[in-house]
């Protein structure tokens, strides 16, 4: 498996993680999400080995990874730019990497070119940016590392080409227990792909844990609530709601109607809003999408400057 502990990344002044704590079991997908430098890259790299920490320790399979040649051949990154291949040809990629990666098959790698129609002859700088990131996916999984590291793995693709490599990288993880650690704005990727799932700000870990439990966790509330005497509809503030022990990550009231957000058990949280009277309480689950944007929000930043890929 792959372990951050108390890992602290700067690049001059500004630090990029700080005492981080990540946890990631073999034959994961796992997902980063986060917003604009929040420390998804950054982290990517130094599970790569690209960076190392100013403090703390990423180890892979108990070993530091760092300057260690033998860890660094069971893990392949995929970086979201792809202008450093496009003076090779697709078979002069596939040459280098083999160099690099004893596991490379040539029989994979051919089912896979065939797959997507790419050709072996021509300079990736004539491909599209779609077709560059395709050719380095299927020269990834023909390195057959144990672990697969995609920052912003779909982008550029169209849906059919999104389609097809979401199906190798599937394969893969079952076939092998391929270990793919993914960082993506495009929610939707991330919520069809992984099982688990990390959302960073500010270079902390917000949550980590598995997404059915992320989803059961967090809950869109439409409420309306009584007054004493029946006569209309009652009105409460963030704080008196609040003050019913609920987390609440949003509060919005459009007339009698509440609009809430809220973390923790479904039943917790109706048991707690009873005693206000709820003439009506819907507790509906929310979209990956939806608890990036709230989670980001009670944090503090600005949901409408995030954006995000539907």
């Amino acid at each position: 498996m792959i372990e951050l502990k108390g890992v602290t990344k700067q690049f001059d002044d500004y630090k990029v993680l700080d005492k981080i704590d990540l946890t990631i079991p073999k034959g994961t997908a796992f997902g980063l999400l986060g917003s604009n430098g929040a420390g998804k890259s950054t982290i990517l790299r130094l599970i790569s080995g690209i960076y190392s920490p100013e403090e703390g320790e990423v180890c892979t399979d108990g070993e530091k990874v760092y300057d260690n040649p033998a860890i660094k051949e069971k893990i392949f990154f995929i970086n979201d730019e792809t202008i450093q291949f496009t003076t090779f040809t697709l078979e002069e990629l596939k040459n280098y990497y083999k160099c690099f990666y004893p596991k490379f098959s040539e029989e994979l790698f051919e089912k896979l070119r065939s797959t997507i129609n790419l050709p072996l002859k021509k300079k990736m700088s004539t491909f599209s940016k779609g077709m560059k990131r395709q050719a380095i996916v299927i020269t990834a999984l023909a390195c057959q590392t144990d672990y697969l590291l995609l920052d912003e793995a779909f982008d550029g693709l169209d849906p059919t080409m999104r389609i097809i490599v979401k199906r190798m990288l599937v394969d893969a993880m079952i076939d092998r227990q391929l270990t793919t650690v993914i960082s993506s704005h495009n929610l939707k990727e991330i919520n069809e792909v992984c099982d688990r799932v990390a959302l960073l700000h500010q270079g902390n870990i917000v949550f980590s844990r598995e997404l059915d439990s992320v989803k059961g966790n967090i809950h869109k509330i439409q409420a309306v609530f009584r007054a004493a005497d029946a006569s209309m509809p009652q009105s409460y503030s963030k704080e008196e709601l609040s003050g019913t022990g609920i987390e609440l990550l949003h509060f919005e009231k459009n007339q009698s109607v509440y609009h809430l957000i809220a973390k923790g058990d479904v039943e917790d949280i109706r048991k707690k809003l009873e005693p206000k009277n709820p003439i009506v309480l819907d507790i509906l689950p929310l979209s990956l999408e939806e608890i990036f944007i709230y989670e980001m929000e009670a944090l503090g930043y600005d949901f409408n400057a995030i954006e995000i890929e539907k």
